[in-house]
């Protein structure tokens, strides 16, 4: 394709800008091809001016990516501009970087200008940081159940000395220092059995302190969430409905309801069946006495008779998508539960998933 050469065309106003950003800065046609780019793409990309302007855009971005780009771009064809939209472009060399794009279109030009940022480091340290919180998640539940196990199991042979000593009569024996001994040794093992005692009391007063729990409005929460991930939801074009007749209020910690808001519904998102929109339906109800908040989904569902007893495991994967990483249920699960409460699945394949919570108050 061939370049402007108008010193007034728009696609060459504030070429310093253009020559000095660190930002990839980009002008697209409506025709998905670059028109213009700064040097910073072509030395992100790996890829010279020429090849990055012949081809169409959509060549550059990574496989996994290119449904939900497409459907980014529509978006801005509508005259609806892209806001902090993140997806990953592969280089030259095969290299996966992620860039979080705003894109505004210009009708009367009928050009797209977009800046990206690579933000690649952030997504790897968001990666190592949830798998380090799991990580460290499980060593502490395995480091607990070590410490029950241990204090539990060595006063059943603590309890049995000390159930011989009884029935032991000492005034049997005649030895004055042997009956010295024996009381020393009974009184040694009592009082091993008393600190083992004060042990496993102590570790289940630990284990149930509270976390911070405050009265959370669930909607609060759930709009919090919504527009951090405003963009992915416009782009994937989810259909959320949502009811909290039933309540709007609960006591628990805001950042843990803030945190299963986030995964269960980008995991809807992420798990949507191909060519369907994602519908999500978020509702609270009462059941019984105990409040329940209930999310469902129209994605691909679980295989519940075989990955029942694994759905909430660590780095569990029921699903081929390169961007799972078995962490997000986990997580869920474990702020669940840390509060006393109780998480349910009901889920068949390419039928959808419904999220059953029950909260202890």
């Amino acid at each position: 394709m061939t370049e402007p050469d108008q010193p007034n065309d728009p696609l060459y106003k504030f070429e310093h800008f253009f020559e000095l950003s660190p930002d990839l800065l980009c002008i697209a046609g409506f025709d998905g091809y670059f028109r213009r780019i700064n040097p910073a793409v072509s030395k992100l990309l790996g890829y010279s001016n020429e090849e990055l302007l012949s081809q169409p855009i959509s060549n550059f971005v990574y496989h996994d990516d290119k449904i939900i780009t497409k459907a980014s771009r529509e978006l801005v064809l509508n005259n609806i501009p892209l806001l902090n939209f993140e997806n990953r472009y592969q280089t030259k060399e095969g290299k996966i970087v992620w860039l979080s794009w705003t894109s505004m279109p210009a009708f009367d030009d009928q050009l797209v200008y977009a800046i990206a940022k690579n933000v690649t480091a952030r997504k790897r340290q968001e990666e190592e940081r949830n798998q380090h919180l799991a990580n460290l998640a499980t060593i502490n539940d395995e480091l607990k159940h070590l410490s029950y196990t241990t204090s539990h199991d060595l006063r059943s042979p603590v309890n049995n000395l000390i159930s011989m000593f009884h029935l032991l009569d000492v005034n049997k024996i005649s030895d004055h220092e042997i009956r010295e001994y024996i009381e020393i040794i009974k009184s040694t093992t009592e009082s091993i059995s008393e600190m083992l005692n004060n042990s496993v009391d102590l570790l289940i007063k630990k284990d149930r302190l509270p976390v911070n729990v405050e009265n959370v409005k669930i909607s609060e929460s759930l709009d919090s969430v919504l527009n951090s991930i405003n963009s992915l939801l416009e782009v994937s074009k989810v259909k959320l409905t949502t009811s909290f007749s039933a309540f709007d209020e609960i006591t628990f910690n805001r950042a843990y309801l803030d945190s299963i808001f986030l995964n269960l519904i980008t995991n809807s998102v992420k798990y949507a069946q191909p060519g369907i929109s994602p519908v999500i339906s978020i509702v609270t109800a009462e059941t019984s006495g105990i409040k329940q908040l209930i999310l469902t989904d129209n994605g691909m569902g679980f295989d519940m008779p075989k990955v029942k007893d694994r759905i909430f495991g660590l780095n569990q994967k029921f699903h081929h998508h390169s961007d799972s990483k078995g962490i997000g249920l986990y997580l869920v699960y474990h702020h669940v539960t840390n509060l006393n409460g109780k998480i349910d699945i009901e889920s068949q394949i390419n039928e959808g998933t419904q999220f059953i919570i029950s909260f202890k108050e």
